[in-house]
Order: structure tokens, then sequence, then C-alpha cells
């Protein structure tokens, strides 16, 4: 019982970060609100094995089938309706929502590209951290990272500092 009320604890406290990370890594607002309940759902099946760092474990569930399923799109079933369910409480994507811009041009980056600068910059994950969830090299994390934050500077129309880049 004790196990089932720590699990809960870490959903109401953990939810509305590993929403936001889900949205960065898809651009979707109700893939990820799917995903997040798959990662946990798979959290919860072992929980007594990741208690210790449980946050580590559903992140890179969420890295792992956000990347699966760029490469399956097509695995998706679901029907859009015009009326969503009610969502309790405040809305834990406000922060990115409210900047259309900085979504926009988060979309539009290459999900490796993506994934790096959200893990990297949102997050703020080490490169090592970055390359064991991508499961990559630390330098594929920093060429990565580097592009992204490029495309993103020039959709912004700022320029690179190279000292510092």
């Amino acid at each position: 019982m004790a196990d089932e009320e720590a699990f809960r604890q870490f959903v109401a406290e953990r939810s509305p970060g590993l929403l936001r990370l889900a949205y960065l890594l898809t651009a979707d607002r109700a893939g990820a609100e799917d995903l997040v309940q798959n990662a946990l759902v798979k959290a919860y099946l072992r929980w007594k094995r990741i208690e210790t760092n449980p946050e580590a474990y559903v992140r890179r569930i969420l890295v792992t089938v956000a990347a699966d399923e760029r490469r399956r799109p097509h695995r998706r079933h679901e029907t859009a309706t015009d009326a969503p369910p009610e969502h309790a409480g405040s809305d834990p994507f406000a922060a990115v929502d409210g900047n259309v811009r900085l979504r926009a041009a988060l979309a539009a980056l290459p999900a490796g590209q993506r994934a790096a600068v959200v893990l990297r910059h949102w997050v703020g994950l080490e490169v090592a951290e970055v390359a064991e969830l991508l499961g990559c090299s630390a330098g594929t994390v920093r060429s990565q990272t580097l592009r992204g934050l490029d495309k993103l500077r020039d959709a912004y129309g700022t320029v690179r500092d190279d000292a510092h880049g």
C-alpha cells in the first residue's frame, strides 16, 4: 500500500513537468498526454525497482517511446473529437503554449535536434545524460543541440555568439 501511495505522490508532483517535456518532444498536445500516460503505466508496473530514481526512468521511457513513434507514425489510431476531456487543475502546457513562436520553431526542428535541445536546455540535463537517454554519443548530442539552436536562432532572427555556442 505504501508503494502505491508513493507512486500516486510521484504522479501528482511530477506529471506537469513530464507533460511539458513530452509536449516539447512530440510537438503535439494529445500525443504528449498519451506519451506520459503510457510512460506512467510502464513505471507503475516496475515501481518497486525504480522507486529510488523514478523521474529519470520515466524520462527515459518518454524519450524512447517518442523516438519509436517518430519511426512508426502510422501506429497511432486516434480519432479527434470536437469536445476534449476536461483537464483538472492548472494547465501544464500554459508555459509552452504561451509562446506560439517558440512552439512553432521547436516543432519545425527535426526530431533528434528537438529532443537534444529540449533535454539540454529545457530539462537541464548534462550532455552525458542526454546521450544515454537518446542512445547516442556525447558528440552527437553536442552537434544536434548546436544545429537545433542555430535553427531556433534563425527562426528568431538572432545571431550565434561563437564564443559561447
